[in-house]
């Protein structure tokens, strides 16, 4: 409250993009089960928190961490078959994307996603002063590569987004409709998010080293780590190197580098549990919906989507 005369909040120096837009929340849930964010619902195993304890109580938190990451770069680059230089690591998938954003956005540019798809695509579009553009999905869920195509030549997107598998459809793109969209943009950086890859097989990695504007983009989020908030997208070194200049200067902290790096390197394995045990639940939750619910769509994510008669009273 202010009395008159007082001086008042300068609200009217906020962005006219942040104005039209709500701040990310989540609501505090009580039931039993929490599935909303599509986390792990398992903690990691007791011998693994005294281990990473261990490796914690040895960091120098009263130094900046390390500017680069380099332990945590290695140590993915490892398990990604990439090279370090190919890696630029963000406090999760959504400070890549906003770093992406920054450096090739090029206000007013373009944002070129399908939907249903992220919500942080079109948000951090228009943070960012982008135009986000959409073109849905066909009614099966897959690329509409004709319209997608037909938007690329008459908008020129900066960036191109393609979440495979997709949130919230839980399907995967066919490779060839991919390819078919990569090969229409060549003037685009085309990111193939792959936050649920570990679910579905084979990551589209290796296209980076064929495709100089394609990056993929991951998130340790998915597979139980959520709390470390680790993400990075794999691309053309030319392409990090100018995308550093947007990345926050230390933005991982000490802390998550240090785990993720003991997890990655000494403790792989509990993480491949968390994703093969993820995987079978993942088949139960469908078996057991199917007589349940109008349809249960096919899913290669954590998640599965579902029709029921009356979604609101669901």
């Amino acid at each position: 409250m202010t009395g008159p005369g007082e001086t008042r909040p300068p609200l009217h120096l906020a962005s006219e993009p942040l104005a039209q837009l709500s701040a990310y929340r989540t609501k505090p849930d009580p039931a039993p089960v929490k599935l909303d964010a599509n986390e792990s619902p398992w903690p990691l195993p007791e011998d693994a928190r005294r281990r990473l304890a261990e490796r914690l109580a040895d960091v120098p938190v009263h130094r900046y961490p390390d500017l680069l990451a380099r332990d945590l770069k290695r140590a993915l680059a490892e398990r990604l078959g990439a090279r370090p230089e190919e890696l630029l690591l963000g406090v999760g998938s959504d400070e890549v994307i906003g770093v992406l954003m920054s450096a090739f956005g090029r206000a007013p540019g373009r944002v070129l996603y399908p939907t249903p798809t992220f919500v942080m695509y079109p948000i951090t579009a228009r943070v960012h002063g982008l135009e986000p553009v959409e073109v849905p999905l066909a009614p099966d869920w897959s690329l509409d590569v004709e319209a997608t195509t037909r938007v690329i030549r008459h908008d020129t997107p900066n960036l191109i987004f393609l979440a495979t598998p997709n949130n919230p459809t839980g399907n995967r793109f066919a490779p060839e409709a991919l390819e078919a969209i990569v090969r229409a943009a060549p003037r685009s950086l085309v990111v193939l998010d792959e936050a649920y890859v570990a679910f579905a097989g084979e990551s589209l990695g290796g296209w980076v080293d064929r495709h100089p504007n394609v990056g993929v983009m991951g998130t340790l989020s998915k597979v139980g780590l959520a709390g470390l908030r680790v993400g990075w997208i794999r691309m053309h070194e030319a392409l990090v190197n100018e995308a550093e200049k947007a990345r926050p200067p230390y933005n991982l902290n000490a802390y998550a580098q240090a785990a993720a790096t003991a997890l990655l390197t000494e403790m792989p394995e509990l993480l491949d549990a968390q994703v093969e045990a993820i995987v079978a639940e993942r088949s139960r939750l469908v078996e057991l919906l199917t007589p349940r619910v109008e349809r249960v769509h096919p899913s290669e994510a954590n998640f599965v989507l579902v029709e029921v008669d009356d979604a609101a009273a669901a």
